[in-house]
């Protein structure tokens, strides 16, 4: 990856360059944008755009589109859903979802969508509950205090209200935020095309282009038994953006490492990520093989095997951008000159010590991270199943405990998604479920020797295999009425199962809670007291002018329509339905649905199908909207360019381009391919 574009940018922290950055709502730099772009972006724009703007909780974006309720996302972001929804005799995952009436929408029980009504800053709050308490008491305090934080401003909403608060921490410790949330917990499926379209092109064409995918779903919000109310929705512009427009991307990003010291990146770089890519890659494997075994087992390997190929080719460029000569030195150099300027500052030299602060925490962080990988983190205990038993185990611990010393993601506020993803009744397959097992336990064994105590209490008479095969059949947690029991039955029922998969949570609840105390005590509370000093010396040098690194809370990136120069050749940034047919070669992952193929005559084929814009996206965005400057909804974000892969780090403005689907090829397939006119007539759609 060339890395000389965004030098001058890595030597200069706190500057931002044209189209970088995933601003908040409340910090974006509307001057900028004018003065860059032309447009200008006012608080009322940014209100309409915020209200009309979802987060999906399993890890997407999406839109409002109607006054009712209706969302636009990705398919891969209804993969889930339509995974609950098929059976072996109606896979509709492969054949698509239409629903011709509201009444025939389907429910994804495990789904939550969010839409951000309020942000409030709490940072003084937090900073005085944390006092003048240090390393591990810091912590504690810190995170009680946001507990205590989101738990009174969920109870200030009324019980019916479907509203709960989350506490945002932002710059590592510099700021901290309640984010107020309108919550849906019922959303339907009213779309989604064949998996053959919606995936076009399959690993391959996965972060490349050009690309020919109509990677597009539409759900529903529902509200007390009805289509919910939401008049703040994006129009469709049929025609899209043309080339050079301006842009703007709001949606969720998941996670970025952007403002990581040295011994941090160094750790992802030599540690974290190479033994990450090594565990997936064997279990990519694992899934072929699985699938291979017959035509059932291709189906229900099928979500889980897209979902690690496509975090290997996100975090193997990652891992590049990270080793990347270029990409150390910049880093160094840009950590050099921040630490310069601190102890050139009589007030902020004192915290110039951080740096150290944090190598320390990260020598330590090396000699846990394996235990607290494998045992906390789950990597050694895979499936559904086992994670299902792991929640109800924690969650009746937890549950008990008052909600300021609870672990975080036990609190009130996130206990009713939790109750949720458990008592959904999503399916599960026995023969998968034992391969993912089996597969955690035999690399945690590898990981930790049979000379760990946990390992030899595990495996002291039984192989992975044998073990993962009795556990799988002995337990009733597939059932979800035997969740519930559990769930709402609390610490006594849990204590009283013999069921083995909750019995086997019980066992690893001690261990990992041992580790996971380490870390917090150790690492994370060190790297956080750390990471708040170093946001202080940047806002003492020049404010909030940056942004901050993604937490999947709403951000606003912005740029412009454009392809990019790749070698010789210039990419053009639009794709059209012609190029698909061209592309189409009839079998896998190039096949076309026949749906697509009977209605060829009927296409235009010169309509645009895919596009590439300058916007800062990462992994979280998929599903995003993307809006003309008067706020119309021109594109559905759901890919980045192979450069992009290297954004968790940084963001090169030359190359970097976020995917979208063009809504000429979205209303097109509408009409012309699945006939659904009165899904195409809730759409306001302006020429």
């Amino acid at each position: 990856m060339r890395l000389l574009p965004v030098l001058g940018l890595l030597l200069a922290p706190l500057a931002a360059t044209a189209a970088e950055g995933m601003w908040t709502f409340d910090n974006f730099p509307a001057a900028r944008v004018r003065q860059e772009l032309g447009v200008d972006v006012t608080p009322a724009w940014l209100e309409r755009v915020r209200l009309a703007t979802v987060r999906i909780e399993g890890g997407c974006s999406g839109s409002f589109v109607s006054p009712d309720g209706l969302i636009l996302t990705n398919h891969h972001c209804v993969v889930e859903c339509l995974r609950e929804l098929s059976t072996p005799d109606d896979d509709i995952s492969a054949r698509g979802f239409l629903a011709r009436r509201r009444g025939d929408e389907r429910r994804c029980e495990s789904e939550q969508v969010s839409v951000l009504t309020r942000i409030e800053d709490v940072t003084a709050r937090v900073r005085e509950a944390v006092g003048d308490a240090a390393g591990a008491a810091a912590n504690t305090r810190r995170k009680a205090a946001l507990a205590s934080l989101e738990q009174a401003c969920t109870g200030s909403y009324p019980a019916d209200d479907a509203r709960t608060c989350e506490a945002v921490t932002l710059y590592g410790g510099g700021q901290y935020f309640l984010h107020h949330y309108r919550r849906y917990d019922d959303v339907r499926l009213v779309f989604a095309p064949e998996y053959a379209i919606g995936f076009f092109g399959g690993d391959p064409d996965n972060f490349n282009f050009p690309r020919y995918s109509l990677d597009v779903a539409f759900l529903r919000a529902w509200h007390k038994g009805r289509p919910a109310r939401t008049p703040q929705f994006h129009r469709i512009r049929a025609g899209g953006a043309g080339a050079g427009e301006a842009v703007f991307v709001p949606g969720h990003p998941g996670s970025t490492d952007r403002l990581r010291t040295q011994a941090e990146l160094d750790f992802l770089r030599t540690v974290a990520e190479p033994r990450w890519l090594l565990r997936a890659s064997e279990l990519r494997g694992r899934y072929a093989r699985f699938g291979d075994e017959s035509a059932e087992n291709l189906r229900i390997v099928t979500e889980p095997r897209f979902y690690v190929e496509n975090g290997i080719k996100a975090r193997r460029l990652g891992l590049e951008t990270l080793s990347d000569r270029g990409f150390i030195a910049a880093t160094a150099d840009r950590e050099a000159s921040l630490k310069a300027a601190m102890l050139a500052d009589p007030a902020l030299a004192p915290s110039a010590g951080a740096f150290d602060a944090v190598a320390r925490a990260v020598a330590v962080q090396r000699t846990i991270d394996v235990p607290y990988t494998y045992v906390e983190r789950g990597a050694g205990f895979q499936g559904e199943l086992m994670a299902w038993a792991r929640t109800l185990v924690r969650a009746a611990a937890e549950r008990d405990k008052p909600n300021a010393e609870r672990l975080r993601e036990y609190s009130e506020a996130r206990i009713p998604g939790l109750a949720q993803y458990v008592l959904a009744p999503a399916p599960t397959y026995p023969a998968l479920e034992q391969l993912r097992l089996q597969f955690g336990l035999e690399k945690l064994q590898e990981a930790l020797g049979q000379d760990d105590p946990l390992v030899r209490r595990l495996l002291a008479a039984d192989s992975p295999r044998s073990l993962a095969e009795r556990l799988v059949a002995g337990t009733r947690l597939a059932d979800p009425a035997v969740r519930r029991e559990l769930w709402e039955g609390g610490a006594a029922a849990v204590a009283a199962s013999t069921d083995p998969l909750i019995v086997l949570a019980r066992e690893v609840d001690v261990d990992a809670r041992h580790w996971r105390r380490r870390y917090e005590d150790e690492v994370e509370s060190v790297i956080s007291a750390a990471s708040e000093q170093l946001a202080a010396a940047r806002f003492a040098v020049s404010g909030t002018t940056t942004y901050p690194d993604a937490t999947f809370t709403l951000r606003l990136a912005y740029g412009t329509v454009a392809g990019w120069r790749e070698g010789e050749t210039d990419v053009e940034p639009f794709t059209d339905i012609d190029g698909l047919f061209r592309r189409a070669t009839g079998s896998p992952p190039f096949a076309l649905p026949p749906s697509w193929l009977a209605a060829r005559d009927r296409l235009p084929g010169a309509a645009r199908l895919n596009f590439a814009s300058t916007a800062d996206i990462i992994g979280g965005n998929s599903g995003s909207g993307v809006l003309d400057a008067e706020g119309r909804l021109v594109g559905i974000i759901f890919d980045g360019n192979i450069h992009s892969l290297g954004g968790d780090y940084w963001f090169d403005a030359d190359r970097n381009r976020a995917v979208a689907v063009h809504p000429a090829a979205l209303l097109a397939a509408l009409e012309k391919v699945y006939g659904a006119r009165k899904l195409r007539r809730e759409l306001t759609v302006e020429p």
